[in-house]
């Protein structure tokens, strides 16, 4: 799927415990201008529902798991965010929705550019119709 991919970040450590490092435009590939959290969501709950026109994301869920679907104008497909080095990135003109948030999870997100509202299309349709001129003209 284009603008969507896993990544797998880099764990150091052993039995004493794990770090990763996360370093703007080395093992994510933008720079990080913002960062937040979601957690503490109620069983049944979903998040998300939106797609940005230029921002860039990597979501990571640090805690429990969480599922991920994100939608182009011509795919969809799932991810299962349940290990902290494992992450995925969604680029512009993709819509998601996040699920089944696992009790304690924490889902944290990283993000290329600062909040603005501008930036955010949060009818699906709409979408559909941007994301379709988007991938298009990529071709």
């Amino acid at each position: 799927m284009r603008n969507v991919r896993p990544i797998f970040l880099n764990r150091i450590g052993d039995k004493e415990g794990y770090l990763i490092p996360i370093e703007n435009n080395k093992n994510i590939p933008f720079a990080i201008k913002r960062v937040y959290y979601i957690w503490n969501v109620p069983k049944g709950e979903e998040r998300g529902f939106h797609s940005h026109k230029k921002l860039e994301q990597l979501l990571i869920c640090i805690h429990g798991s969480v599922k991920v679907k994100v939608v182009t104008f011509s795919e969809e497909e799932e991810y299962l965010l349940d290990s902290p080095d494992k992450g995925l990135y969604i680029g512009p003109m993709v819509w998601r929705e996040m699920m089944d948030f696992s009790e304690e999870s924490v889902l944290l997100v990283m993000a290329s550019e600062l909040y603005t509202e501008e930036d955010y299309i949060r009818n699906k349709q709409q979408h559909l119709n941007l994301a379709k001129k988007y991938f298009c003209k990529e071709e």
